[in-house]
């Protein structure tokens, strides 16, 4: 049994895998990481592999409970992943981004694929049918474009998601919605048209956070997979251990 733990920037991720059946997701914020690990261990006291992917640094203290209970792997660049990295520079390449990349590979072979990540930051990334991965691009995602027109202003109001009522904002919030989720909706479906005169034909895969608010209203035709990172993280652990 494997615990596959995503840490990212503002909250973690955790998925417990029987082989390749996944029996359960938990999310919970950083500071939380030692209590609900441990609730976790005692929910399945067979887990005996915990596989890491960690987009800042990871919380040590916090981890010396799963190298005392279970068999710990942190994924680094000196890891294995399924793909040549032709990123120019490849060890800036966050480990996120690889093991997504690595999920696209294991389950989509021999195709071109854009995985993008709609979580903290928007990652675009683009790996081809001879597995080389070919770099992509970061934007800030719905939190952290809401949070700049707050943050940056001296009267904008800091908002949560929501659809727009209508495409013209008729009041301030409303022409923060249009402005923020129609910008968004338009930007992923800019780049996608971008790689459309380049590559005849590639699939796409859409995860994170907010994958299932953005999949309703954008016109191409995606592969949503909101725990797209959990499995990658399992198959990306399987081939290390090969």
């Amino acid at each position: 049994m494997l615990l596959a733990i995503d840490i990212g920037n503002t909250r973690i991720k955790a998925a417990v895998f029987e082989a390749n059946t996944l029996l359960e997701v938990v999310v919970f914020p950083i500071e939380e990481l030692l209590q609900k690990i441990t609730f976790i261990l005692q929910q399945y006291p067979k887990i005996k592999n915990t596989v890491i992917a960690s987009v800042g640094n990871t919380i040590t203290t916090d981890l010396s409970l799963l190298e005392k209970k279970t068999n710990l792997h942190v994924l680094s660049h000196q890891s294995k992943f399924p793909f040549q990295n032709l990123y120019t520079t490849p060890t800036t390449l966050g480990i996120d981004r690889m093991v997504l990349t690595a999920g696209a590979v294991f389950q989509y072979p021999n195709q071109n694929r854009l995985i993008i990540d709609a979580g903290t930051c928007i990652t675009y990334d683009f790996v081809n049918e001879n597995n080389q991965y070919l770099g992509g691009a970061i934007t800030p995602g719905l939190r952290l474009r809401y949070e700049a027109l707050n943050l940056f202003t001296s009267k904008l109001p800091l908002l949560q998601k929501n659809y727009p009522d209508n495409y013209i904002g008729n009041s301030t919030a409303q022409s923060i919605h249009s402005g923020v989720i129609n910008g968004t909706i338009h930007e992923i479906d800019g780049f996608i048209e971008e790689y459309k005169t380049q590559y005849a034909k590639f699939i796409i895969i859409l995860t994170g956070g907010d994958s299932d608010f953005l999949a309703k209203r954008l016109k191409n035709t995606i592969f949503a997979h909101s725990n797209f990172l959990l499995e990658s993280l399992n198959q990306t652990f399987q081939y290390n251990q090969k």
